[in-house]
């Protein structure tokens, strides 16, 4: 397989109380199964933070989770480790008591880079979604990620059923 220096996309999304959304990321310059061409992501660096950029959400006097996911398909909600489309998945934990923050826990759930050699995208648009059990006292959020990839030629059957299986 040919393979190109590697390259940087970058998305976020913003979420906006407890209702899931999602952003498409175009990589229809990156992506061709006809022309053989695909995406293999390396490494995804994510963050959860609030509007402003400014601060780790939180709800006083309350428990609160925020969580993103990188798909292969358009979602409707979080899903499983088994949905085979999920590329990469992680989620914000904050534990608050009366009017202060207790415990704070960020975590990757599943990343490329956790792979031996990452994760090949065959799609032409990927989604990042975010979304989070009570809304934040800051208001909305917003779900970072930066990818690092690079660009490999398949063979166009082996493009093509990849193609397929993340459809």
């Amino acid at each position: 397989m040919a393979k190109s220096d590697s390259f940087f996309i970058r998305a976020s999304v913003t979420g906006n109380g407890t209702t899931y959304n999602q952003n498409s990321v175009d990589l229809g310059a990156f992506v061709d199964a006809l022309g053989k061409s695909v995406l293999r992501v390396h490494n995804v660096q994510a963050r959860i933070i609030d509007a402003d950029l400014l601060n780790t959400p939180f709800k006083t006097n309350g428990n609160y989770f925020a969580g993103f996911q990188l798909t292969t398909q358009t979602q409707t909600g979080m899903v499983s480790f088994t949905e085979r489309s999920l590329i990469a998945a992680g989620n914000l934990t904050v534990g608050a008591g009366a009017a202060e923050i207790t415990a704070v826990s960020e975590t990757n759930d599943l990343m490329p880079q956790d792979f031996e050699n990452g994760y090949l995208v065959a799609v032409d648009t990927i989604f990042l979604g975010v979304d989070q059990s009570v809304a934040a006292d800051q208001g909305e959020i917003v779900a970072e990620i930066i990818l690092e990839c690079t660009v490999e030629t398949l063979s166009q059957s082996a493009a093509m059923a990849l193609a397929l299986s993340q459809q």
